[in-house]
């Protein structure tokens, strides 16, 4: 009687203890999925609409603070097509402007920015190459990096704000987007050919001299 006894209290005590250890496991996992959740802002955007017009001031503030930082870089260069391409970079950039705010009044909206943490991070970034070089082909290559970061970054914003304005049926605001997209492309590919045709080399025979 006394050994079925205590094989009883034997089992409820590893059925006990497998309940408790299951719990505490199952606690562990919600703590860690609660922890690695973030909890949304008041203003959090609840609607595709929403996170367009987001992004749109996000980008809107990127090329206003960009056509700030342009004529720096050109100021800065040394290469004559490097500077021609800054330069007409910058025209670019304010008819880049103007067609944002077109698509805010397409929307309905007033133009309005709302700092870009990325962008302001690759100009921080591109300064910071400018006071790590020396004048001349090293520089230049430099701010071709740093310029190349930007355009990629711009490239994936106007390609997500186009998808996003098509499926709005936004069709006018997708093709402003669209015509800004394929001039960062553009801009990109003319950043690309100056650096491998000439500016990388020359910067490679400084490391040689």
């Amino acid at each position: 009687m006394k050994t079925e006894t205590k094989s009883a209290t034997k089992s409820t005590a590893k059925s006990t203890a497998s309940k408790s250890a299951s719990k505490s496991s199952t606690d562990t996992k919600q703590t860690a999925s609660k922890a690695g959740k973030v909890k949304a802002k008041s203003s959090a955007a609840e609607g595709l609409k929403e996170l367009f017009m987001d992004s749109l001031k996000d980008i809107y503030w990127a090329e206003k603070a960009l056509l700030k930082t342009l004529p720096k870089m050109a100021k800065n260069a040394t290469s004559e097509k490097l500077i021609h391409a800054i330069n007409e970079h910058t025209t670019e950039t304010e008819e880049q402007i103007t067609r944002l705010e077109k698509v805010f009044e397409i929307a309905g909206k007033k133009a309005s920015a709302k700092k870009c943490e990325a962008m302001d991070g690759l100009i921080k970034e591109g300064q910071d190459i400018l006071e790590s070089t020396e004048p001349g082909p090293v520089r230049d290559a430099g701010i071709i990096a740093a310029s190349q970061k930007i355009e990629h970054y711009e490239i994936a914003t106007y390609g997500t704000l186009c998808a996003f304005a098509k499926t709005l049926g936004m069709e006018d605001a997708a093709d402003l987007l669209h015509q800004t997209l394929e001039e960062e492309k553009q801009a990109d590919m003319t950043l690309t050919e100056n650096a491998y045709n000439d500016i990388n080399f020359d910067a490679h025979e400084q490391d040689e001299e």
